[in-house]
């Protein structure tokens, strides 16, 4: 007998894979993760029903969430990650010699142990010695503090559940608070392609433009996301992500990435004219 996992994106469209066994699954008081074993994917991490990251392309969003705002900043010294409990946006976050901490706040420690057993590659920033996890609510976190960060980045799951609060403009507004004077904030920002997560989209852009003097959307390609066509944003008291990238210093590093580059990071703010009407 054969076993297929399907996520519908709209009730007229999805993604199937063929699976060869359920790893775990479990529930906390947030959420239900499930970790199935894919034939196409490897080890596939769900939430709720929606998938969070397979072995096979999470290099396309974890490097791309990173680094674009690590190397428009010229001294990115104490990050903080919302969210990404599975431990990537760590990862690459702590391959910048300048980061000297990365805080992660993850609500969900159920999370965070799942990534650990069962997808070490992501997990390796959990060991850096960089890295202060943090579990807590995000927003929580960002109302209490009293550091002060150079980047923050919002990895965050969709607008709905424990997320829900992470794309308001009021958590902008305590970002915009926590971030130094010239600090960065990035955050996933949804398909543009999908009809249900178009509002989204513009919503995000809207708010942040209220916020931050600057505020540009970028894209990427991750094949298990909703469309493949994936969007983040970036937003800044003072950097452009496109006239303040250190192109030397990108292309001097040499972090053996497969995905984000130089000509990616210039390329991935050109944008199709249907997702700069939604952002208009």
């Amino acid at each position: 007998m054969e076993l297929w996992y399907t996520e519908k994106h709209t009730s007229n469209l999805g993604i199937t894979m063929k699976i060869k066994e359920t790893l775990t699954k479990e529930k906390s008081v947030y959420q239900e993760m499930v970790i199935l074993d894919t034939f196409e994917y490897g080890k596939l991490m769900l939430l709720d029903g929606l998938v969070m990251l397979t072995e096979k392309d999470e290099f396309v969003y974890h490097e791309m969430i990173s680094h674009i705002p690590l190397y428009s900043h010229p001294n990115p010294k104490k990050v903080l990650i919302i969210g990404g409990g599975d431990g990537g946006t760590l990862r690459e976050v702590c391959k910048h010699p300048s980061v000297e901490k990365a805080v992660l706040v993850e609500i969900d420690d159920m999370v965070i142990e799942g990534a650990k057993k069962y997808f070490p590659e992501c997990a390796k920033g959990f060991e850096s010695p960089k890295a202060d996890v943090q579990v807590t609510d995000g927003i929580k976190y960002i109302e209490e503090t009293e550091d002060r960060f150079d980047v923050i980045i919002v990895d965050s799951t969709d607008p709905i559940g424990p997320a829900e609060g992470l794309f308001h403009k009021k958590f902008y507004e305590m970002c915009k608070g926590v971030l130094t004077e010239d600090g960065i904030l990035v955050a996933q920002g949804e398909s543009p392609f999908i009809s249900s997560m178009q509002r989204v989209v513009t919503s995000m852009n809207k708010d942040l433009e209220e916020v931050f003097p600057n505020v540009q959307r970028y894209l990427a390609f991750i094949p298990t996301y909703p469309s493949g066509m994936w969007s983040f944003v970036f937003a800044s008291k003072k950097y452009n992500a496109l006239s303040d990238f250190d192109k030397e210093r990108c292309e001097k590093d040499s972090f053996d990435l497969k995905y984000y580059n130089a000509e990616i990071h210039q390329a991935a703010f050109a944008l199709p004219n249907f997702v700069k009407e939604l952002i208009k």
